[in-house]
């Protein structure tokens, strides 16, 4: 290469180097490894496990789908990861891939796996804002103790107050965000996988980011309302998508047949605890009953389809 070419090159890369040092991105972070799905959408695939995962192993916290999105003023990251050190990741990863400032983050819904890596984003100067469901900061309060402790106890991450990062843009109904010549519009749900899940719709790619509304292969978790669930994947059917972002698993394209397949699990829930109930089973026989069926095809099926089948009977006893 010639020497001039070489010095402008080396110039260049330098410069980059030291502007993600300036937005907030620290150069000896590992970024996380993304795939860019469509034209400035960008995507970290989590891992199939159980948060926050085991110290010292490579999921510590990183086991939801993370995502960006790259506009011409501006970007907008959608979940932030497990842990405040996750979420310096993902900044890295972003800094990796543009220079342009972060203005938007944006929360599916309160689990932590999705809410955690705020933390990192909040430091940036300027700050982004913070953007969730009406219902989120109320749940996520109530939830941030045991987060907190579980960060001490699993990974050995000391989480102060300050590292819960509370949305400061609540979304009632619908909201549409600009990033400079691209579109996200955004919409709150009915209680469904959790009471504040929110989806994200990349108008110029027509990229539906999710949440956990959708599981692909990991079982999905009951921690809102089952028949609330089933009528919101009903209306998510309607949408005009090219693609969909599931909280956990591979994008795709074929997403309704994987609707179809979440669909197919949750409604056997429904139906086997209904039938439980009809029977006058309790609880917990109709949890030991039901508890090897329904599941093939599923991962982590040992650590929630039991906990699925008690919230499911606790919410339909009460059926009229």
């Amino acid at each position: 290469m010639p020497p001039r070419a070489c010095a402008l090159r080396c110039s260049i890369a330098a410069l980059a180097f030291a502007w993600a040092g300036l937005c907030g991105a620290n150069p000896a972070i590992e970024a996380l490894p993304v795939e860019e799905i469509a034209p400035g959408v960008h995507v970290h695939a989590g891992h199939h496990a159980t948060w926050p995962g085991a110290r010292g192993d490579e999921i510590e916290g990183d086991v939801a789908n993370l995502g960006f999105v790259v506009g011409e003023r501006c970007v907008a990251v959608i979940d932030t990861g497990g842990s405040p050190q996750l979420g310096q990741r993902l900044l890295a990863a972003i800094r990796r891939t543009t220079l342009q400032p972060v203005c938007y983050v944006i929360n599916t819904h309160v689990h932590p796996d999705h809410t955690l890596g705020n933390a990192a984003f909040a430091a940036l100067q300027p700050r982004p804002r913070f953007v969730g469901h009406a219902r989120l900061k109320a749940s996520l309060a109530a939830r941030a103790p045991f987060y907190r402790e579980a960060l001490a106890r699993e990974l050995g991450i000391a989480a102060g107050e300050a590292d819960i990062v509370y949305p400061e843009l609540e979304v009632e109904r619908t909201a549409e965000l600009d990033l400079g010549g691209r579109r996200l519009m955004l919409r709150a749900w009915p209680t469904a996988h959790t009471d504040n899940d929110l989806t994200v719709m990349d108008d110029a790619s027509a990229t539906l980011f999710a949440g956990d509304l959708l599981f692909i292969g990991h079982l999905p978790v009951i921690d809102g309302r089952l028949v609330g669930w089933l009528e919101v994947m009903d209306q998510l059917g309607g949408l005009e998508a090219k693609r969909m972002v599931p909280g956990h698993g591979a994008p795709t394209a074929d997403w309704r047949a994987a609707l179809d397949k979440q669909r197919h699990y949750l409604a056997g829930v429904r139906d086997g605890v209904r039938g439980a109930l009809a029977d006058k089973r309790t609880i917990a026989d109709a949890v030991e009953t039901l508890a090897s069926t329904g599941t093939d095809g599923w991962l982590l099926t040992e650590d929630f389809h039991r906990r699925n089948l008690t919230a499911a009977y606790a919410e339909l006893e009460w059926e009229d």
